[in-house]
């Protein structure tokens, strides 16, 4: 079993506490020595502040934050988690995250999500309603762009010709990439082409405000993993799938840890590779404390 760190998101609302850069790079320097195998974090640019009071959450900027984390690590990977299809137009995602894998020695994967936060979307002049089409042609763009070609490619959304990206990424074909989501159509989209899926542990208030399926159980996300396995095979995709299985963070951290610990065996019997460990943490010395633990759990299974 590998380990992803998220970066404590809702930490950021004490934003004075957090906005040294080199302060959140030893975080990443923290985790790679307790274990964890990946770092992330997420993205939401400019979120409405009704969705933040009612528990939603910000950022830094993820490729700055990443590459804040690169500069300063060695094997730890750097992940997405996840970044908005719609947000940008594709091709400058492509070149930001070509960037990062090249000077990162190829460590990043790209989570990548269709998002849900309509208001969002609507600020940062994004097409909401279209938003899965939109996904779609996005990520195939995006793996045209990385070929360093002369660009001749007819698409309704995203179209190029003669234009070239380069340096391309260091990883052969682009960064492995994730998809986000629980939904019908987010497994759809790591059964046709996806290198990984990222699902995670939600309420049915979640699930409603997030329009992704309810996954409260380990059987839902057995039955999940079963279903999108047999989803690839039936597409003829035979590549080994990562899941990336994010738990519902509880309150403490002393019950955070606890309950990633106590369920670490059935989430591998699920079919789980990675388990995303969303920290809890409030400031720096917490946020060190809290990784040192997770490294205890992360060392005494392997």
């Amino acid at each position: 079993m590998k380990f992803n760190y998220q970066f404590p998101m809702r930490a950021v609302q004490k934003w004075e506490t957090w906005s040294d850069g080199h302060q959140i790079a030893e975080l990443a320097v923290a985790a790679e020595e307790a274990g964890f195998d990946m770092v992330s974090s997420t993205d939401h640019p400019y979120p409405d502040a009704k969705w933040l009071q009612e528990g939603g959450h910000q950022d830094f900027d993820l490729f700055v934050t990443l590459s804040f984390m690169a500069a300063r690590t060695q094997r730890i990977r750097l992940l997405t988690y996840v970044l908005i299809a719609g947000y940008r137009n594709p091709y400058v995602a492509a070149r930001a995250a070509a960037s990062l894998d090249r000077m990162s020695d190829g460590r990043l994967t790209l989570g990548m999500g269709a998002g849900y936060l309509k208001e969002e979307f609507e600020v940062l002049g994004a097409s909401f309603h279209d938003r899965g089409k939109r996904f779609d042609a996005a990520i195939h763009a995006m793996r045209n762009a990385w070929k360093a070609e002369v660009s001749d490619y007819d698409d309704p959304y995203f179209p190029s010709h003669g234009a070239i990206m380069a340096p391309p990424p260091i990883t052969p074909g682009g960064p492995p990439i994730w998809i986000g989501g629980n939904s019908k159509a987010a497994l759809r989209r790591v059964a046709e082409f996806a290198d990984g899926w990222m699902p995670f542990q939600q309420t049915p208030a979640m699930a409603q405000m997030t329009g992704s399926a309810e996954m409260g159980t380990y059987e839902d996300l057995f039955e999940a993993i079963e279903s999108v396995k047999a989803l690839r095979a039936e597409k003829g995709n035979e590549r080994l799938l990562d899941v990336c299985f994010g738990p519902l963070p509880l309150r403490t951290v002393d019950d955070n840890v606890a309950y990633v610990a106590k369920n670490i065996e059935d989430f591998e019997r699920a079919g789980v590779t990675y388990v995303s460990y969303s920290a809890v943490a409030r400031s720096w010395d917490a946020a060190i404390e809290e990784i040192e633990q997770v490294g205890r759990v992360i060392h005494g299974q392997r």
